[in-house]
């Protein structure tokens, strides 16, 4: 099943976003006392969070296009999934400000009972991932 958040915009360069974005070692300052035992390298991270040990490890990057990023094999969730960052530069002619639309995209292998029981929920937290990285650059957390 994918899940596809809505466009956000973003007030900086696709370079930028993708530099950021491209490092899981660029999240600690952010999630490190947010989740439990969170781990990270420029390629992988690990934390706890409901129970469960998430493993992630970046698979594609262009750069300033996008990152795809799935579960890796030191995790304990049951579910495979794959998802990345798509971001676009559409900073118009002439413009000395940058602007970047981007959006996230979750691919999920979810069964019949589970897509009914939390499908509108994942479009939700990727909508709300979404919001909350365009929140971080247009506010100069990142």
């Amino acid at each position: 099943m994918r899940y596809t958040s809505k466009q956000v915009q973003i007030s900086h360069s696709d370079e930028r976003i993708f530099r950021v974005l491209s490092s899981f070692e660029n999240f600690t300052p952010i999630l490190a006392d947010k989740v439990d035992g969170w781990e990270a390298t420029e390629e992988t991270c690990r934390f706890r969070a409901k129970g469960f040990t998430i493993g992630l490890k970046m698979v594609e990057r262009e750069p300033n296009k996008h990152i795809k990023v799935s579960a890796d094999d030191t995790g304990s969730l049951p579910l495979p999934f794959t998802f990345w960052t798509q971001m676009k530069d559409t900073t118009p002619d002439g413009s000395a400000t940058p602007r970047t639309h981007m959006r996230i995209v979750l691919d999920i292998e979810l069964n019949p009972m589970l897509k009914m029981m939390v499908g509108g929920k994942l479009q939700g937290a990727v909508d709300s991932i979404a919001d909350q990285i365009a929140h971080a650059f247009n506010n100069a957390h990142l």
